[in-house]
């Protein structure tokens, strides 16, 4: 199963860069671009720590093509708005409203099925997912941590410590977690 999403909008980098470095006290823009590139990775610690996309973007997904309910990994999602069966070689079939159902849960767990019998084997799934629309209506908790944890990785840049555990006790209430 893959997932590809597309990249965080430079608007919600641009508003972490300004809370990190006001969280910092810095008011040059000479390390503005270090301190992006520690924010895109501190975000995608956030999202790898959580199991859960911080910010709403789309993406695709492929899985097995199944009749059973499969869940998909990435979450929340908010929409699902198309799905393709991926033959052996590589070519995908759009596949008709009615050919596929889709739910998502009230966790924001997305479900898709096909319903009726193919030949393929791969299914790709295209969706919106994340917890928040930008920068400033994400939760206080997981903000913060991102914050923290890029300031800390722009601080401790010549040295090996590890990252406050403030941290993830602030990401801990927005982890799931999944058995299987």
């Amino acid at each position: 199963m893959t997932v590809t999403m597309s990249a965080v909008a430079q608007v919600i980098i641009d508003a972490g860069i300004a809370e990190a470095k006001a969280w910092l006290r810095i008011e040059t823009a000479t390390d503005d671009a270090a301190i992006g590139a520690l924010m895109r990775s501190a975000i995608g610690m956030a999202e790898d720590f959580c199991a859960q996309a911080m910010f709403a973007r789309s993406g695709v997904e492929r899985l097995a093509l199944s009749s059973e309910w499969t869940r998909l990994r990435v979450c929340p999602v908010s929409a699902i708005s198309a799905a393709r069966a991926i033959a052996a070689d590589g070519t995908a079939s759009a596949l008709a409203v009615g050919a596929y159902s889709v739910d998502i849960s009230g966790d924001g767990d997305g479900w898709v099925r096909v319903s009726q019998s193919r030949s393929e084997t791969r299914l790709e799934v295209d969706l919106m997912a994340g917890i928040s629309a930008n920068w400033a209506s994400l939760p206080d908790g997981l903000r913060q941590g991102i914050v923290r944890l890029a300031a800390h990785l722009f601080t401790e840049r010549e040295q090996s410590d590890p990252p406050p555990a403030i941290v993830t006790a602030l990401w801990r209430p927005w982890r799931r977690m999944r058995i299987a």
